[in-house]
Order: structure tokens, then C-alpha cells, then sequence
């Protein structure tokens, strides 16, 4: 897709959205304090090299600091997956972004602020993440809307990995309660917020982004 056809497509792949991520808030709230106190938690976690499992803007996601490559490969044994595929890395913002991508793309921006639902963005070359973040050399990252993650991330001051709760090939959970033992027992934290929050879970939509503007929709 050419630049001058940008809008128009971009309109046409987030009509193309029939479902929502519904959150259905119950009995039990959360103040600050609790807020904080997580964030703190996994953000010291985090700096230690340990895997987390955390909310996301989409579903229940297992996490560490994207700079580490010890960490990361933790991830790839919890989840008994090969390294032929490489994790989603979550920024808190466009700003962020731009530290981590070799030769970013111009009209990267305007396509994250156009976008409706979560956009994992593919992109060419990354910098100053661990390299066994990727399978190819190439990186997908997502500007996350999650407020816990945001503010996890903002307080760690680097990228964290995101890849679903679940082992490789396994349905990924749609709540908390799906999430099984196994996985839970294989981390070092799991976030102790929203564990009563129902989902209907939507996964990001994923495109493949081009030094000269041009993109490909791989899944939406």
C-alpha cells in the first residue's frame, strides 16, 4: 500500500472490526495504593531479569524486560516454544517506539493514532533490544493501552516482551482463571490485579511496515 492510499485503507482495515474487547468490572475495585503497589513490584521483578504474568490490552500476557536476553529466553522455556518465532515487544509510547526501531518509519505515527483496537506493528530492524526478542531480525511491537502496562513500563524505562499465558499450541486463556497451573508455577510473579475481570479477548491486529511507507496487513 502505497502513502497516497494510506487513509482509505487504514478507514477499510479497522471497519472491518465487528468485535470489541469488553471488560465487565466486578464486585471487587482497586485503589491506587493497589495500583502502585504492583507496578513497584513487578517493576523491581523486571530489573532483576525474573518473567512475570501480567494484563495486557489484549489478553494475559508472560513478560520480562525486553533488553534482557537472559530473561528472554526464560520466556521461550516457560513456553516451550521454539525460537523460530519471535515475541511481541510493548512500548508505553510513541516516543519509546522510536528508541527502538532502526530507520523508523514516518508514517508510523499517524497509523498508531488511527488505530481503533491494539496494532502490533512489524518493522524492519530494531535497536538496543535483546536479540533473541526476534526470529528474523525483524520486530513487532505494539504501543500498549493498558494502563497497568503502561505505567509498568513508563516506570521500568524500557520495552517489555508480551506473548499469550499459555504453553506453544496450546488455546491461549481468554481470562485469568484459564490460565493454568502449570504456567502460573513456571514464572517468578503473576500480577495480582484484575484476576476477576471477564474479557472477550480480540488479539492485535498485525502489520508488516515498510521503510518507504507501505504496509501489508498479516492478521486482523
Amino acid at each position: 500500500m502505497r502513502l497516497k492510499n494510506f487513509k482509505k485503507n487504514l478507514i477499510k482495515l479497522y471497519d472491518n472490526f465487528s468485535e470489541r474487547i469488553i471488560f465487565v468490572a466486578t464486585k471487587k475495585k482497586y485503589d491506587m495504593n493497589d495500583f502502585e503497589i504492583e507496578v513497584s513490584k513487578c517493576c523491581e521483578l523486571l530489573e532483576q531479569g525474573k518473567v512475570i504474568i501480567y494484563p495486557t490490552d489484549t489478553i494475559w500476557g508472560i513478560g520480562c524486560d525486553a533488553t534482557n536476553a537472559e530473561a528472554v529466553e526464560k520466556i521461550y522455556k516457560v513456553k516451550e516454544r521454539s525460537k523460530g518465532k519471535g515475541l511481541i515487544v510493548l512500548v508505553d509510547s510513541i516516543d519509546m517506539l522510536k528508541d527502538y526501531v532502526k530507520n523508523f518509519p514516518p508514517i508510523a505515527p499517524d497509523i498508531i493514532k488511527a488505530a481503533k483496537n491494539p496494532l502490533s506493528i512489524i518493522y524492519s530492524e530494531s535497536k538496543g533490544l535483546a536479540e533473541n526478542v526476534s526470529a528474523d531480525g525483524t520486530i513487532c511491537i505494539r504501543v500498549v493501552g493498558n494502563d497497568f502496562c503502561k505505567a509498568l513500563i513508563h516506570k521500568l524505562g524500557h520495552p517489555i516482551t508480551s506473548t499469550s499465558a499459555n504453553l506453544a499450541g496450546e488455546k491461549s486463556p481468554s481470562i485469568y482463571a484459564e490460565i493454568t497451573e502449570k504456567i502460573k508455577s513456571s514464572v517468578d510473579y503473576v500480577v495480582e490485579l484484575y484476576h476477576d475481570v471477564l474479557t472477550k479477548p480480540k488479539a492485535s491486529t498485525i502489520i508488516r511496515l515498510y521503510e518507504d511507507n507501505h504496509f501489508d496487513v498479516i492478521r486482523q
